[in-house]
């Protein structure tokens, strides 16, 4: 039996040791953070009068560490709270408290004689069926603990989360020799479920997967640009989401990742692999060199491959030119491969358009590719067991949209290896088997599954049950009903989910008739509902661009036909008989929020932007989310009239007034959107089949529809108090007239209109609050601007 991990302890309070803890600080795990006693007293530790033996001062690095995680930005924890569940400490004092962990994490400087000398004075205190990790990038696991003794080595292994770790998926878990295979299942278990990573075994070997590949595509892509004469604008035009890549690309990832930060990890690939054509593709690049030597290190020094500079007409974006290592104002790039790319849809048609084309950039795509290519294919077997596990590392730790199997699928196995082999490229003998014998995928999408190359055979992809695809239960004719906009769908048990796929999954016409119908086939059919996607985002808001022709046609009727309708969707939701439960993730904006409102219970996930930001666009929430958040504060004074309701009210009318959006899943609960049954679930691959056990969880329990509920409101007095907050601030220069405009607006909906303080009313008349205040919000000229701007610049306008 594996010792459940509960506490645990990192080693090396650095960026990435403080992240580590941050985040199993966000998954309830108690830690204790460690590093080296400083040499000297700073001067302010003199003037509060510590000593050497202080232990303010002894744990100085580790309290430092824990301070910068609540001010860095983007933050490290979920909530600043969790900060409190990481414990400073030093080495000297602290060492035997190690005993007390489940699980040790060494995150110190990437050299194997410091790592090991760790390790001894670990063992020494080390308690029997502690799992002890290293977090290295590259270095060998098996060298790092070789003189210690064999049972800390069958409890020893490498988990190599990616920076930052909080938004990083990937987890590298890399078994030593010796390494007990019961850990390695627990272990990869345990950081899928409970931190809610996405792991992959990698072997013991440099840089293991995503590094070793990463490293080795980047160096490829450097090589080719000074070879060639490319531009670092060109170099990222290309490399970036026309090659499936993120906005970062090539350069911009460096910048970011930090230019020594490359360099090193490329040299402990270069002293370490084997062959003198591997070395000298790892050999960094002289400029590359000089430019790390200058302090040239990317976003941290202020510049690398990039600049910000400041002009007259605001900050501009500067690109380095390699051949004078001067600094000019960044072009834009453009050809017609990268028009096709960029008209395509999806990461395989485009690109598919980019190679397709026939232009230097179409050139430079292939030139880029093909290496990886042929290079992943050549380390199978040596760096990983199967190809998908180098397609998930590769996905998961370096953003690509396709990993390098997937992406050969893509482009056409035969096709693209024939023409590697006529430039005069050795093609990997296993791909030559596999296309001899009639096979023209690494992966093959079968109804029932996912099947994948597995030693020149078709393997099926296997899922864990809490891994629920929409995808494949589609494939798999599960959906029941369907429209343009959205779908309903068969997830087993009696369960059904809701699906939304329109564009940006934006809420129009059609979802929302999707909701009324799907409640209706719910009612009859299935024990409850999920409202959950698999979009980048779960909903961005209402379909603006069709209000604001509207608006400005002056189709009033039209306008208000579309807030009955959505109000009325909302409601049906609310008042279905069978438990509903929400799944939202990632970007969850205005009607977003709206959709998840009415469910029995919402299930986060831990990257949840949470917020009713409908005022960016002049505009008031209009789906019900006014409405719920007078319930919510009507609900605290349920039985007891005497409770002052106005300062909750107040913190909604704040918390809407000024777009508030949540941080992360946790964070709703702070800016009062989590409600008493709603929970966080890490794994945002477990979102769907949690929400699904939450439903089923009420079903069996006996799911009875609550009553409706009259809303005591603060009325008129309470909406005085509103008005006032909104006035001083107009006077301070805070906002605007048009935002004192929306905010009497506001005040007027949350507080329940024009009617005596505890004023019991209905859950109607305060949609239709919202409702008319909605209409003549639209028909002000300085909203429909507001919209238009968002429409066209994708951010908020200040008028």
């Amino acid at each position: 039996m594996v010792k459940p991990i509960e506490k645990a302890a990192v080693i090396g309070s650095g960026v990435m040791g403080a992240a580590i803890a941050a985040h199993l600080a966000g998954a309830g795990i108690s830690c204790l953070l460690l590093d080296i006693v400083p040499e000297h007293l700073t001067e302010n530790e003199k003037k509060a009068g510590l000593t050497l033996e202080h232990p303010q001062f002894r744990n100085r690095l580790a309290s430092s560490a824990i301070e910068r995680l609540t001010k860095t930005n983007p933050p490290p924890l979920y909530s600043e709270a969790f900060a409190s569940r990481i414990t400073p400490g030093n080495l000297d004092d602290d060492l035997g408290k190690l005993a007390d962990s489940d699980w040790i994490i060494e995150v110190v400087v990437e050299r194997l004689d410091v790592k090991k000398s760790l390790f001894a004075r670990i063992e020494k205190v080390w308690k029997a069926g502690t799992i002890v990790t290293s977090n290295t990038s590259g270095i060998s696991i098996r060298a790092m603990v070789e003189e210690r003794g064999a049972d800390f080595k069958r409890h020893f292994l490498g988990t190599h989360f990616f920076n930052p770790p909080r938004y990083m998926k990937l987890l590298e878990v890399i078994p030593g020799e010796t390494t007990d295979p019961a850990i390695v299942s627990y272990m990869t278990e345990f950081c899928e479920k409970r931190l809610g990573k996405g792991v992959v075994r990698a072997k013991d070997t440099p840089n293991f997967i995503a590094n070793c590949i990463g490293t080795y595509g980047l160096l490829v892509t450097l090589r080719e640009m000074l070879e060639k004469g490319f531009t670092v604008e060109e170099i990222d035009a290309v490399t970036g989401p026309a090659l499936g890549r993120p906005k970062s690309a090539t350069l911009r990832t460096l910048d970011l990742v930090g230019l020594d930060t490359f360099v090193h990890v490329a040299r402990n690939v270069y002293d370490l692999v084997d062959g003198e054509a591997e070395k000298n593709v790892f050999e960094v690049p002289e400029v590359l060199k000089s430019m790390v030597n200058q302090g040239w290190t990317g976003e941290k020094s202020g510049q690398g491959f990039y600049k910000k500079v400041r002009t007259q007409k605001g900050k501009e974006i500067q690109a380095l030119n390699l051949q004078s290592l001067e600094y000019a104002p960044a072009r834009k790039i453009t050809s017609a491969s990268l028009e096709a790319a960029k008209s395509a849809k999806g990461a395989a048609a485009k690109i598919k358009a980019l190679l397709s084309a026939q232009d230097k950039y179409s050139e430079l795509a292939w030139n880029v590719l093909k290496p990886v290519l042929l290079y992943s294919a050549d380390k199978l077997g040596e760096i990983a067991d199967s190809i998908v596990e180098i397609d998930r590392a590769m996905k998961w730790g370096f953003n690509w949209d396709l990993g390098p199997f997937e992406l050969w699928d893509a482009i056409g196995l035969q096709r693209s290896a024939e023409r590697m082999e006529k430039e005069g490229d050795t093609v990997a003998d296993w791909v030559k088997e596999w296309i001899a014998s009639g096979h023209t995928h690494f992966y093959e999408q079968r109804e029932e599954a996912t099947f994948y190359y597995l030693k020149n055979a078709y393997t099926e992809l296997k899922t864990r049950p809490e891994h629920i695809s929409l995808q494949t239960l589609k494939r798999q004719n599960k959906v029941v009903l369907g429209n343009s906009g959205a779908s309903l769908i068969d997830i087993g048990d009696g369960v059904a989910c809701l699906e939304f796929h329109s564009p940006n999954n934006a809420i129009g016409a059609d979802i929302l008739t999707m909701i009324q119908k799907s409640t209706d086939e719910v009612r009859r059919n299935f024990r409850g509902l999920v409202i959950a996607n698999e979009g980048k985002h779960f909903c961005v808001g209402a379909n603006v661009m069709l209000l604001l022709m509207e608006a400005q046609d002056g189709e009033w009727d039209e306008v208000d036909g579309i807030i009955r309708l959505f109000q009325n969707s909302m409601m049906t939701l609310k008042r279905l008989e069978k438990p509903v439960v929400a799944a939202p993730h990632s970007m969850t904006l205005g009607g977003g929020v709206e959709a998840c409102l009415p469910a029995d219970r919402v299930i986060f996930s831990p990257e949840t932007y949470y917020g009713l930001v409908e005022v960016g666009v002049g505009l008031i929430p209009a789906g019900g989310g006014c409405k719920e958040m007078a319930l919510r504060t009507s609900r605290i004074a349920a039985g007891n009239p005497d409770i002052d309701l106005q300062p909750i009210i107040n913190q909604y009318f704040e918390t809407i007034g000024m777009a508030k959006v949540s941080t992360s899943g946790f964070d709703t609960k702070r800016i009062g959107y989590m409600g008493p049954h709603d929970s966080v679930v890490l794994s945002g691959d477990h979102r769907i089949y949690a929400a699904k056990q939450a439903v089923l969880a009420m079903d069996r329990e006996g799911y009875v529809l609550p009553e409706e509920e009259r809303i005591r409101v603060v009325g008129d007095t309470g909406k005085a108090v509103l008005q006032v907050a909104s006035y001083s601030m107009q006077l301070g220069g805070y906002i605007s007239e048009h935002d004192r405009l929306i905010a009497g607006k506001l005040a007027h909906v949350l507080a329940g209109g024009d009617v005596p303080a505890g004023t019991l009313v209905s859950e109607q008349y305060m949609l239709d609050l919202e409702r008319e205040a909605f209409l003549s919000l639209c028909g002000e000229p300085k909203t429909q601007q507001r919209m238009q701007h968002m429409l066209t610049h994708g951010k908020p306008l200040r008028n």
